[in-house]
């Protein structure tokens, strides 16, 4: 079973001030704000929802095809993705444009200021999911907002089953939008703030969404994540960590571990299970594209924390 993950690909630029902000931004001035920070720690980092989804299905041992649309400065990642086994079939590159890219700045009270550049992302609407042969299994997550709507209809005309995840990508839509989402897909992703959201926005309680799909999954941080269908409610405890150094990339991680799933037949509790277990990998690395485990060592902690094999 192969899945296709639609969605971003970014560079990551993440900068450290070792200061506060606080301390150098006058609230009585913002109207004529013009500050600049000493950053001496910089990293950059491999990033965007599909290349970070699919590099985590990789990691499971799921065929995953990343489906996005990157700039001419995409060589140093395609190298990567290489390296790690993650396909570049149905990635295509937009002649002068960059791909995209989101520079941070931290502070000492991990406040964030955040440029993003969408770039070659808005053109992912070129590429047509139905037309890939082979696809038995589709997800659809943040990425250029007339992409996301094309490939949503596309694998809904197709038959393809997929995963609505909109993500960051949520404020680009309005309650109509959203719930025509809804009527597309088979599975709905949220955190818990882009599921309240959801709900606001459609005036459809999660309940009433789940009636409309096969589940919606919202993942709650360190509370775990919750999974409801027509029939049940499963409630997914949060997987061990051994330490906590970086959130961010955990809820693609997760949403890798749903794929899993969902190609393997599995139940809902393993599924999510797994899905928490990626997440918590994840966690205890910098980076979206850093942390890695074998299968038999993610086996192994499956095990341990869930007491049983899956």
């Amino acid at each position: 079973m192969s899945a296709l993950i639609c969605g971003s690909f970014a560079f990551d630029t993440i900068m450290v001030f070792q200061d506060h902000f606080k301390h150098h931004i006058l609230p009585e001035q913002v109207h004529i704000l013009n500050v600049s920070f000493l950053v001496p720690d910089m990293r950059r980092e491999f990033g965007g929802c599909a290349g970070n989804i699919a590099y985590n299905l990789n990691m499971l041992g799921g065929e995953g095809k990343p489906v996005g649309a990157v700039g001419e400065d995409f060589a140093p990642y395609a190298k990567w993705m290489d390296e790690c086994g993650v396909s570049r079939d149905q990635i295509l590159e937009i002649p002068g444009s960059y791909t995209a890219q989101a520079y941070i700045t931290t502070d000492k009270d991990d406040n964030q200021i955040t440029a993003f550049h969408p770039g070659a992302m808005n053109q992912a609407h070129q590429i047509d999911v139905s037309k890939i042969d082979g696809c038995t299994l589709g997800m659809v997550s943040p990425d250029g907002r007339q992409g996301m709507v094309e490939h949503a209809a596309q694998f809904a005309d197709s038959g393809v089953p997929f995963i609505f995840d909109p993500g960051q990508g949520m404020p680009m839509f309005d309650g109509d939008s959203l719930l025509t989402f809804a009527e597309q897909a088979n599975w709905l992703a949220f955190n818990d703030y882009e599921a309240m959201l959801m709900r606001e926005r459609t005036g459809k309680s999660l309940k009433q969404l789940a009636e409309m799909v096969d589940g919606v999954i919202v993942t709650r941080g360190g509370e775990g994540s919750e999974i409801i269908t027509r029939d049940k409610n499963y409630t997914i405890p949060a997987a061990p960590v051994k330490t906590v150094v970086d959130p961010t990339g955990c809820g693609d991680a997760y949403r890798a571990g749903l794929l899993y799933g969902l190609m393997n037949d599995m139940d809902w509790e393993t599924t999510g299970r797994i899905a928490a277990l990626m997440g918590a990998i994840k966690i205890e690395c910098a980076g979206t594209q850093n942390h890695f485990v074998s299968t038999e060592e993610f086996a192994h902690r499956f095990e341990k924390a869930f007491d049983y094999e899956f």
